[in-house]
């Protein structure tokens, strides 16, 4: 029942320690002994990760080494596995059957990983829960009667309760972000094409990647991502050159004009922002050299909807024109433009992944739902800015846990930082979590 880090656990392969094998029936172990309580982990293929063990062992008796060598993981239902249900939580998709790997899934089996099974996802994951017909409701296990984030809920959770050290998810209104904010993990929303999105498709089709939506690596620590990071690009990403704490140029953004915080997602703003500056760096609250936020989300909202619909009418919402997708494209242009002309000044900018803690479950529908904060009636849908400050000009942002809520939840912040300079986002997400963590 050993709960290694992904590296930890290839090292101690590698080094005869343990084997591929007892790795596995360890992770197995976990999570029969604490799922039960959690629905995180759904669809289960034990069998067949014991027999790609024991042949991973053979291989590694005859000098085969990868950077993930016998690491067991899950995987977001929503990658296909060969011979697995890939349903994303729809009824009418609960017998479809993928016929192939996901391309992220073949990179991680060619790394070293054994894939154990698949978590839990929202349907269709368009909600910031995790919780389907199918398999039903997944919960936070920091409290169960608290939403365990989605759509990789299952993912963070798995993460979360130590029952796997290496997940993927996916991410287009804060799918891994908000997850790994409210289990307290780390997760990663690469920038947008830099991993391939091949076998995370609607059950059953095949056609192009969805606008905004990425794919992307989950774990309990910064190590762990940045080697994921690496096996999963389509290309190699820069590395973050090493520097000192006060080296960091920081913009801590706590204010939207579409969205509230709560004071105590506010407080742990300011005591990153404090940490960094305590520390010798740069540390700004407000910059002209922001887009307009407010336009920001307004196009991006726009774009999500078009996106996740596939530009269907939706109640009294017509069918979007041409000429409207191109002018998206052209908002969304100008807008990568002025956030490219900021990281000429920050390094990194830290914001909210959302207002609260995890939030108590709600099914109500989302264009109904609302939310309390500090005791005020607020829309849910707001929320959707913070996620949306990276998603929409395409940005790597890191969720990174950096304090606990009164409530003894999670807190996590995101830490955004230029196109392709995904590693220096985990870097400044490391920075500033050693920082706090280490008062």
């Amino acid at each position: 029942m050993t709960e290694r880090s992904a590296l930890e656990t290839a090292a101690a392969v590698r080094a005869g320690e343990t084997s591929a094998l007892l790795e596995t029936e360890a992770a197995i172990a976990r999570i029969e002994a604490r799922d039960a309580a959690l629905n995180a982990v759904v669809v289960r293929d034990f069998d067949r990760a014991r027999a790609a063990a024991a042949a991973l062992d053979q291989r590694i008796k005859h000098g085969f080494d990868a950077p993930l060598l016998g690491v067991p993981m899950t995987v977001k239902e929503s990658y296909d596995i060969a011979g697995l249900k890939t349903t994303w939580g729809f009824e009418a998709q609960r017998n479809f059957t993928a016929q192939d790997d996901a391309v992220l899934v073949k990179r991680l089996k060619a790394a070293g990983v054994i894939v154990l099974g698949k978590t839990n996802v929202p349907v269709g994951l368009a909600d910031l829960q995790s919780n389907n017909p199918i398999y039903g409701r997944t919960l936070n296990p920091h409290d169960h009667t608290r939403s365990a984030g989605g759509s990789s809920g299952g993912a963070a959770v798995a993460l979360a309760s130590r029952m796997v050290p290496l997940e993927i998810g996916s991410d287009i209104g804060g799918s891994i972000r908000t997850p790994a904010a409210f289990n307290g993990v780390w997760g990663l929303k690469p920038t947008f094409d830099l991993l391939s999105s091949t076998g995370h498709h609607f059950p059953g089709s095949d056609g192009a990647r969805v606008a905004l939506g990425v794919c992307g690596p989950m774990a309990r620590n910064a190590d762990d991502l940045v080697v994921a990071l690496d096996v999963l690009a389509d290309h190699p990403v820069a590395p973050a050159a090493p520097r000192e704490a006060g080296a960091w140029r920081i913009l801590i953004l706590a204010d939207h004009p579409e969205a509230t915080l709560s004071a105590e997602m506010r407080a742990a703003l300011q005591a990153v922002g404090d940490a960094f500056a305590d520390a010798g760096a740069k540390v700004d609250y407000r910059s002209d050299l922001l887009p307009d936020l407010a336009q920001q989300h307004r196009h991006y909202m726009h774009m999500l909807n078009i996106a996740m619909t596939r530009g269907a009418a939706m109640g009294d919402r017509p069918v979007p024109t041409l000429a409207e997708w191109f002018d998206l494209g052209d908002h969304q242009a100008r807008n990568m433009r002025q956030w490219a002309t900021l990281f000429g000044d920050y390094d990194a900018v830290i914001a909210p992944m959302f207002a609260t803690t995890a939030f108590p479950h709600d099914d109500t529908p989302l264009a109904q739902r609302r939310l309390t904060i500090d005791g005020e009636d607020t829309s849910f849908g707001a929320q959707f800015a913070w996620p949306g400050l990276a998603t929409f000009p395409m940005l790597p942002a890191t969720s990174v846990p950096v304090a606990t809520g009164k409530d003894g939840l999670p807190i996590g912040v995101q830490v955004i930082t230029d196109r392709y300079q995904d590693h220096l986002s985990i870097a400044a997400a490391r920075a500033a979590h050693n920082l706090i963590w280490s008062k």
